[in-house]
């Protein structure tokens, strides 16, 4: 299962699901719930959930996309394509690689796999994620890293979860302190989980730098899925 990032367009994902060629590719993006003030950012509202759950007016009532990730969209592929619902992986970009750590960290042995391009890892740090987390989930620090994988990571209950990273040298993202791959490679070296982080020299953000690693990552859930 593919989990988009920012504000992705349309014809990106059709780009990286021409790719991809995951006959179960399902792609989702929060929108268009008519609330005032959700069209007024990139990085806010409309394409930009962050896979949260959230809490606070006026976007707890649609915005909860962590329970709809987990819960509603395995039920629709079960029942509209031929999948077996016991044997799923997920991963993602940028916001969607945040999103498809934390799915992974917050259900274990749900997922048979996970890997992330680019991932916002540590969003209780960063720009991004203090404005998102802060205005879907309040001032509450402890519902904060609920959904943060380098504070789940630290509780993940063993170690049976290989990770696959990767990211680009070049991200402006990156040098911005928005994605803080450090702190989570750091946490799971203490938890002792693995994971494969490759910093990808002359490659950025884009969707160009997915289409050229993404067989690798295909291949890394097929080794779990098949198993």
């Amino acid at each position: 299962m593919w989990v988009p990032g920012l504000a992705a367009p349309r014809s990106s994902h059709l780009r990286c699901q021409e790719t991809l060629s995951l006959h179960q590719n399902h792609f989702s993006m929060i929108g268009g719930c008519n609330i005032e003030g959700e069209d007024e950012s990139w990085d806010f509202g409309t394409g930009a959930g962050f896979y949260v759950d959230a809490t606070e007016e006026p976007w707890k009532t649609n915005y909860r996309m962590y329970s709809y990730i987990k819960d509603e969209l395995p039920k629709l592929i079960k029942a509209n394509f031929p999948a077996d619902s016991d044997r799923m992986s997920v991963f993602g970009h940028s916001m969607g690689g945040h999103g498809a750590l934390i799915l992974a960290l917050k259900n274990p042995g749900k997922y048979k796999s996970v890997s992330a391009f680019a991932p916002v890892c540590n969003p209780v740090q960063c720009p991004w994620g203090k404005k998102a987390f802060g205005g879907y989930l309040g001032s509450d620090l402890t519902k904060w890293e609920a959904y943060d994988a380098t504070h789940l990571v630290k509780s993940y209950p063993d170690s049976h979860l290989d990770i696959l990273i990767d990211q680009g040298k070049d991200d402006q993202f990156l040098s911005a302190g928005q994605l803080l791959p450090d702190n989570f490679i750091a946490a799971c070296t203490e938890r002792k989980i693995p994971v494969v982080f490759r910093l990808q020299q002359g490659y950025d953000h884009s969707y160009f730098f997915i289409a050229t690693f993404v067989n690798d990552h295909i291949r890394h859930h097929a080794k779990y899925l098949s198993a």
